[in-house]
């Protein structure tokens, strides 16, 4: 059964940094894609970054890259998000997603990419 369950929201100022994670189960992440979302209050659901575990390549939104960076605790089954530099525009439920890599083509911030999720976690920039 896989099971994903982030942590790691907090309340930080601009410019501060945090850790999200995404610990895994129920399947090995070599196969799978794993992709990080968020949703802000009245918006719909962003795809921010996502990593194939099984060609080994990152994606990231424009707005993200360069303060957010995906990693991976083989030992633990976790993902991470580090994220640095927060703004207050990067206020929102953070979310950790999977999809198995089949090898098709696929649009990798597309929350209907992905089949399973986990519950959110809160991240609040602010002073």
């Amino acid at each position: 059964q896989v099971q994903l369950v982030e942590s790691g929201g907090d309340l930080v100022q601009p410019g501060g940094s945090l850790r999200l994670s995404c610990a895994t189960s129920g399947f090995s992440l070599d196969y799978y894609v794993i992709g990080w979302f968020r949703q802000a209050p009245g918006k719909g659901r962003e795809g921010i970054s996502a990593t194939n575990y099984r060609n080994g390549r990152s994606y990231y939104l424009d707005s993200v890259k360069g303060r957010f960076t995906m990693s991976r605790d083989d030992a633990k089954n976790t993902v991470f998000l580090e994220m640095n530099n927060l703004k207050p525009d990067d206020t929102a439920i953070y979310y950790c997603a999977v999809r198995r890599d089949n090898g098709a083509p696929y649009l990798w911030g597309m929350a209907e990419e992905y089949n399973d999720w986990g519950q959110g976690t809160q991240v609040t920039v602010s002073s």
